[in-house]
C-alpha cells in the first residue's frame, strides 16, 4: 500500500529535512581523514605552496634545518581538512601562524607547534598579506579591491576598511607591508606604481610615492631604509612597459634616495633581506645579492639559474643560508634548494605545488 501524504504535510517534512541539513552543515567539520599529531623543533621553516588557481590544492610544508626533515601537507594532516585555493603568505605572532589563502578568501590561524587550526577570519575579497599592529589590530592587503581590511585577530572579525585613493575594485592591488614608527607602508603591485603611507592612528592613507611600474615587494634594512623592486610590466601592457628598478626609499622624508636600473625585459622580483638587515637578495632569472651600502648592482649573480622557475626566496635570519623555491612547471611538486651563505648547495627537497612564500619559526 502506498502512503499518500497531504500537500501541507509534504511541505512541512521537506522544510524540516532542509532545516536539519542546514543545522548539521553549520556544525559539520570538513573531514577528509584522520588527524595526525606533530612535535617540531623551535627553529624551522614553513613553506606555503600556492597550488593551482581554482583547484583547491594549496598546502603547507614544514622543514627542520637541523635534521633536514621535511613534512608536507601538515595543515591537512593535522586538521583533516584541505588548506584551500592559493596559499599566498604566512606570518607568525606569539606562537600563532596566520596563513593567508587568497582565492579561498580566508586567513587561518594555527598553533605553530601542532599545526592545528585555532581560528579563522573569513569574508575577504582576495587577501594577500597580514601585518600586525597589536594583538587586537592588523591590516590585510587585497587584490581586486580598493580597500585594505582592518581585522581584530582576537575575535577573528573584520572591523573596518582603509580606502586606497585612485583605485577601483577592478584595478585595486595592495601587497606587502612594513612599519616605521606609526606609519605602515604598502607597495601596490598589479598595474600600479605606488607606495602608500598609512597613519595607523587614523587608519587613513596620508601620502603616496610613485616608483616604477609594479613594485613587487618591500623590506626594511638595518638603517630603517625601505627597499622595493619593480618588474617593469610587460610588452603590450596597457599600463606601460619599462626597464625595472631597485629603489631605496627614506621612510621619514618619503623620498627616493637611490635607484638602480635593470635592462628592459628583465623581470626582477622577491627582494629579501638577511637577519642583520645589511644584505639584499632578489630573483632575476639568477639569484642576486647586494650590500645595502652598495653604490651599484653586482655584475655577477650570487647563484646562477638552474634553467628552471625560481618563484620564491628567503634567508635564514640566524645563519644567512639562502632558500630558493622552484615552481618546476607549475603542475608537479615544487622543490626547495638550500644554500650556505657562500653559495654551497646544502640540501634540496620536494614540497607542494608552486611553493611561493616562506615563514621562519624562531
Amino acid at each position: 500500500m502506498k502512503l499518500v501524504l497531504p500537500y501541507m504535510n509534504k511541505v512541512f517534512i521537506i522544510l524540516a529535512v532542509a532545516l536539519i541539513g542546514v543545522l548539521l552543515a553549520g556544525c559539520m567539520k570538513w573531514d577528509y581523514g584522520l588527524e595526525e599529531s606533530f612535535e617540531v623543533a623551535e627553529h624551522g621553516l614553513f613553506i606555503t605552496n600556492e597550488g593551482n588557481f581554482q583547484y583547491g590544492n594549496a598546502s603547507l610544508s614544514y622543514y627542520d634545518p637541523t635534521t633536514g626533515d621535511v613534512e608536507n601537507e601538515v595543515f591537512y594532516r593535522a586538521n583533516a581538512m584541505k588548506l584551500g585555493d592559493v596559499a599566498q603568505s604566512m606570518v607568525i605572532r606569539d606562537g600563532i601562524g596566520w596563513i593567508v589563502v587568497n582565492n579561498s578568501h580566508v586567513i587561518f590561524a594555527i598553533d605553530i607547534k601542532t599545526f592545528k587550526e585555532v581560528g579563522r577570519i573569513t569574508n575577504f575579497t582576495s587577501p594577500r598579506y597580514i601585518h600586525f599592529l597589536s594583538d587586537e589590530k592588523a591590516y590585510v592587503t587585497q587584490i581586486w579591491d580598493n580597500r585594505i581590511f582592518i581585522v581584530n585577530p582576537k575575535t577573528y572579525q573584520i572591523t573596518g576598511y582603509i580606502e586606497c585613493p585612485a583605485m577601483t575594485m577592478e584595478s585595486g592591488s595592495t601587497e606587502q607591508m612594513v612599519q616605521w614608527g606609526k606609519y605602515v607602508y604598502v607597495n601596490c603591485w598589479s598595474y600600479q606604481n605606488r607606495i602608500l603611507k598609512i597613519d595607523t592612528t587614523t587608519d587613513t592613507v596620508v601620502d603616496e610615492l610613485q616608483v616604477g611600474i609594479q613594485p613587487t615587494s618591500l623590506v626594511l634594512d638595518r638603517y630603517g631604509k625601505m627597499w622595493t623592486i619593480t618588474d617593469g610590466g610587460y610588452e603590450g601592457s596597457p599600463y606601460g612597459y619599462e626597464a625595472p628598478s631597485l629603489y631605496r626609499i627614506d621612510p621619514e622624508s618619503f623620498t627616493i634616495e637611490k635607484q638602480f636600473s635593470f635592462k628592459k625585459g628583465d623581470a626582477p622580483s622577491e627582494v629579501q633581506i638577511n637577519g642583520r638587515g645589511d644584505t639584499l637578495y632578489w630573483i632575476n632569472d639568477d639569484i642576486w645579492s647586494m650590500s645595502v651600502d652598495a653604490d651599484r648592482v653586482p655584475v655577477r649573480p650570487f647563484l646562477d639559474s638552474r634553467g628552471t622557475i625560481y618563484y620564491g626566496l628567503t634567508v635564514d635570519p640566524l645563519t644567512d643560508e639562502v632558500y630558493i623555491a622552484d615552481a618546476v612547471d607549475y603542475t608537479q611538486q615544487g622543490k626547495i634548494y638550500r644554500y650556505s651563505a657562500s653559495g654551497e648547495l646544502l640540501d634540496e627537497f620536494y614540497v607542494g605545488i608552486i611553493p611561493g612564500a616562506f615563514c621562519w619559526k624562531e
